[in-house]
């Protein structure tokens, strides 16, 4: 039983992963049944909704594996930065209630901001800075940066 546990939390986040993504290959599947049904009918109502309503599944299907390839890249690019050992420490101070303190998260950003406008061209640099970014409370440059981050391990150009 220790054994189980162990390798749950372990895994806590594939686990929850691999749960959504069942219950959103789910809701896709019951939404494309239906889009199907609609188009059967023979109102033209019907058929229009159907049609519109096929649209869903597509546009969600792209979403899932688009956000899943993205999970796996950075999982890819973490164990490649921990094998070299440039993963950043996470030793900020944390609040009581275990949030980061804010300040302390404002300077390491500094540190990492210069790591990546010094090498515009490593990964490294960028999923670093995507880190900083994240502990700065910034989800939105932090997932932008690590876009990036995956745009260079791939060997291409980020926009």
């Amino acid at each position: 039983m220790g054994e189980f546990l162990a390798a749950f939390r372990k895994n806590r986040t594939k686990i929850w992963v691999g749960a959504v993504t069942l219950l959103l290959v789910f809701y896709l599947v019951v939404s494309f049944q239906r889009s199907v049904l609609l188009l059967l009918d023979s109102n033209p109502a019907a058929k229009a909704i159907g049609a519109a309503y096929l649209v869903l599944p597509a546009i969600g299907a792209w979403a899932m594996i688009r956000e899943l390839l993205f999970g796996a890249r950075t999982e890819q690019m973490a164990k490649v930065l921990e094998a070299e050992g440039g993963l950043p420490v996470d030793e900020l101070p944390r609040t009581p209630a275990g949030r980061i303190v804010r300040s302390a998260a404002d300077l390491e950003f500094e540190k990492y901001k210069a790591e990546a406008e010094a090498a515009p061209g490593d990964w490294r640099s960028w999923f670093r800075l995507s880190c900083a970014y994240d502990a700065a409370g910034d989800r939105k440059r932090a997932r932008a940066s690590m876009r990036d981050a995956v745009k260079l391990f791939r060997g291409q150009v980020p926009a």
